[in-house]
């Protein structure tokens, strides 16, 4: 595969990470932070993983596949668990976070 026909993956990737980067800086800010304890590490995961994602797939690295199916479960795991919260942040989050392990489910099939 080329580089061109992972893009719409590596785009959902990054859309994951940058929603998921805000979604933390986000939930620090909340008034009972320790209740967003889960939810902070699942971004930070998950945003990690994304961002490594979308670099292994731009350069078609023998491992894309196979990291896009973690990813997938990954950003599952994010978004379940944003989607349990009422902010706007953790639902945008949780939508990007579907979106992407779609998008990788599809990719790494």
């Amino acid at each position: 595969m080329t580089h061109t026909q992972f893009h719409s993956c590596i785009q959902a990737c990054i859309d994951c990470a940058l929603s998921c980067e805000s979604c933390a800086s986000a939930c620090l800010g909340e008034g009972d932070v320790q209740m967003m304890a889960k939810c902070i590490q699942l971004d930070r995961d998950c945003a990690s993983f994304c961002t490594l994602a979308a670099i292994l797939m731009s350069r078609q690295s023998t491992y894309a596949k196979t990291f896009c199916r973690l990813c997938a479960e990954v950003c599952r795991a994010c978004g379940e668990e944003c989607s349990k919260h009422q902010s706007d942040h953790c639902q945008k989050c949780a939508k990007a976070c579907l979106a992407c392990a779609e998008e990788c489910e599809r990719m790494a099939a």
